[in-house]
């Protein structure tokens, strides 16, 4: 299949949800159409009236430690240069940190070259504006119609114009500052041991830091990259090896961080996991019990679990729900002016702190609410209690619209019926991989397992050919 061909089969859209993403030296993800996005980038950011940004032109970027990042890292930087834009290198540094540093420096954009919490053959682009927020989908599809239509080459300024690239030294130790100003001044991290997993990925230097400079005592796992181990069996996907030595060491409190930190899993001291469920409803409690939550409000998406939902009822905190995905919880957080968000997944943003999800500033707030009450974690994650929830990932081949598949509604309806308000069903398809999520909620495992299994088997047969 050549280009061409490429283009048409992904309906020529290069950014899905988060960003431009695929497998490394294979369409979009070459060294070519690099180029090309990093072009199209610079010559919108060139034509752009962006009042707060410094009149030269810059673009911060960032990366995880994959081994195609250098290569991406260069051919973006040569497209951006090449339209008169000069580029800040950073090298490995969390996703948060980009859009902070964006804002900081007063860059016209900020770049993060992940894949997040995929394995190291993939990669990808997340672009952030002058604001240190994901651009909106008006931009992407600009980027898209220059790329994808456009003869770039005809665009390109004068010699004389091409912007320089260079790499700032201090990234980290500015990003750990920042992390750790969010932290409570009166207090520290005196007396806690904490059991840290950075996945091999973008925050194995920082993350440690953050916190053995709060005063904890840190056991690091996954912080050997090599560039094809980050997430490998580490990190938030696989937050069972935290919880394991956090029984081992003894441990407080147990850290997951995915490959780019932008999203976190934490292990209570006994051992048990907290995902992003539990850590927002800690969260948004001692929030509202200071007078912190804006319009004792929490978003999340439809992902998240009925007992949190619940216990946020019983607290009187409203919840608001949006498509799964942090984008769409951080822009309903900016759109009504709320700043506590998040995702079961992990992502949590703090929008009075962060512009996206950052691992360890919710790991800090959580750490924040075990000083500022002495409660122990395990008594503070058993206070959210989960309803059984059973959910599977379908590795398909084709995307039809759910409603046109023959007896799809029929085995919804009926499921939904056996269930009798007491769960639900939700069933999408993911928006970076050939993965089709299905999420099956109720009082019985058992049965919402059977549920669920026989739904993937009825998407996995029509939609797998």
């Amino acid at each position: 299949m050549d280009e061409k061909q490429e283009r048409q089969e992904k309906h020529e859209r290069l950014f899905g949800t988060d960003g431009i993403r695929g497998t490394a030296n294979q369409y979009p993800m070459t060294p070519d159409m690099v180029v090309k996005v990093g072009q199209a980038l610079g010559y919108l950011l060139q034509n752009l009236e962006l009042p707060w940004v410094s009149h030269a032109r810059q673009v911060v970027i960032g990366k995880d430690t994959r081994l195609s990042g250098y290569m991406i890292e260069q051919a973006l930087s040569s497209g951006l240069n090449s339209m008169g834009v000069n580029v800040q290198l950073v090298g490995p540094l969390p996703t948060p940190g980009i859009g902070y540093l964006t804002r900081n420096m007063r860059a016209a954009a900020g770049v993060v070259i992940s894949a997040s919490h995929n394995p190291f053959q993939d990669n990808g682009i997340k672009i952030f504006g002058h604001d240190g927020f994901k651009i909106k989908d008006e931009l992407e599809r600009e980027i898209e119609r220059l790329v994808l239509y456009e003869n770039l080459s005809k665009l390109l300024p004068a010699s004389r114009l091409v912007g320089r690239t260079k790499r700032i030294e201090d990234a980290q130790g500015r990003y750990i500052v920042y992390v750790k100003n969010t932290f409570p001044d009166e207090y520290t991290l005196d007396g806690l041991r904490i059991v840290l997993d950075t996945a091999n990925g973008a925050a194995y230097k920082v993350a440690p830091a953050v916190f053995s400079e709060l005063g904890a005592e840190v056991i690091q796992i996954g912080n050997q990259p090599n560039g094809i181990n980050i997430n490998d069996k580490s990190g938030a996907l696989f937050p069972s090896r935290v919880s394991e030595a956090v029984r081992q060491y003894r441990a407080d409190v147990g850290i997951s961080l995915d490959g780019d930190a932008d999203r976190v899993i934490m292990v209570d001291d006994n051992g048990d996991l907290m995902n992003g469920d539990h850590i927002l409803g800690i969260c948004a409690m001692h929030m509202k019990n200071r007078g912190l939550l804006k319009k004792n409000t929490l978003v999340v998406t439809q992902m998240s679990n009925f007992g949190l939902e619940k216990k946020m009822t019983e607290a009187g905190i409203d919840i608001i729900k949006t498509s799964v995905g942090d984008k769409f919880v951080v822009e309903e957080m900016r759109k009504n002016n709320f700043n506590l968000g998040g995702e079961q997944s992990g992502h949590i943003i703090f929008l009075d702190h962060s512009t996206t999800g950052d691992g360890c500033i919710a790991a800090l707030n959580v750490l924040a609410v075990m000083k500022q009450t002495g409660v122990k974690l395990s008594d503070l994650n058993r206070v959210i209690e989960d309803v059984p929830q059973v959910l599977i990932n379908c590795r398909v081949k084709n995307r039809k619209d759910l409603e046109t598949l023959p007896g799809y509604n029929q085995l919804i309806k009926k499921i939904e019926n056996k269930l009798d308000k007491t769960g639900r069903v939700f069933v999408r398809f993911s928006g970076t991989e050939p993965l089709i999520r299905v999420l099956v909620e109720g009082p019985d495992k058992v049965e919402i397992s059977t549920y669920a299994q026989e739904i993937a088997e009825f998407l996995e047969s029509h939609l797998s050919g």
